[in-house]
């Protein structure tokens, strides 16, 4: 009976707007990071880094249309785009060193899930005349795990360069303005170095996993509507609304950090 709850779940999802399933999917990822943080600190917010950075590399496999914008949009672009709020707090409360911490935290996490899901991917699976009917279920989920967890070269090069190019880019960013502003201004050194990094991560991104890593180059309409400036716009939008969040952070941060 359990296992019947998460279909139901994505089929009710299903049967919702997309925007609507966007917001909701905001809200909880949002929630999440100040839950994180309250509860656990620095550490907290190294662990959402951590599956955020998983979390959208597996959701990029999935395509999706809102009704706001012309072009499919690959699905991902959200909650990495919360990994940048997540430094951002560690930059504001923690120091730089910590949100650099947090950076490579996601990138080692991302790697060793890759290494392990490879390693697992290389065990031959059982013959569907050896399964029994008790099993008859795991007969097709090689291939499903294949197609999830088995990395294209192109795209695990390329995300990999973008992560750390863009979220280098977030820290100094954030904190060259916090110099320059003091504690003033929360607001502004927020989303002008998550948009700024925005642009840098998705055109190295694009660039690198669809043009020079890739066998079959997509044309430049392809790349820059559908790759660049469809997940592009989405991420200015959170960026703008994870700023109450920011604010709201250091409420969360807990006593000695």
């Amino acid at each position: 009976m359990l296992g019947l709850y998460p279909t139901e779940i994505v089929s009710y999802l299903g049967g919702l707007p997309t925007p609507y399933v966007l917001g909701l999917m905001t809200v909880f990822c949002f929630s999440a990071v100040l839950f994180m943080l309250r509860f656990f600190g620095a550490v907290g917010l190294y662990v959402f880094i951590v599956v955020g950075v998983i979390a959208a590399n597996i959701q990029v496999l999935k395509v999706v249309s809102f009704p706001f914008y012309g072009h499919p949009v690959a699905l991902g672009t959200e909650i990495f785009a919360l990994t940048y709020l997540c430094t951002d707090i560690l930059t504001e409360f923690y120091g730089k060193e910590k949100a650099r911490r947090g950076i490579w935290l996601g990138f080692s996490g991302y790697i060793l899930m890759t290494v392990i899901m490879v390693l697992g991917m290389g065990y031959a699976p059982a013959p569907a005349s050896a399964v029994g009917p008790d099993m008859s279920w795991a007969v097709a989920n090689h291939g499903h795990m294949t197609s999830l967890f088995m990395p294209a070269p192109a795209i695990f090069a390329a995300s990999m360069i973008a992560y750390l190019c863009s979220q280098y880019y977030d820290i100094w960013m954030f904190s060259w303005l916090k110099r320059l502003t003091g504690q003033r201004a929360l607001w502004l050194r927020n989303n002008v170095s998550t948009i700024l990094s925005a642009i840098i991560d998705s055109i190295i991104f694009n660039v690198f996993a669809w043009i020079i890593f890739s066998d079959n180059p997509v044309d430049t309409h392809t790349l820059i509507f559908t790759y660049i400036l469809g997940t592009f716009g989405l991420r200015v939008v959170i960026s703008l609304l994870d700023t109450p969040f920011l604010y709201l952070a250091k409420y969360f941060v807990p006593k000695g950090r």
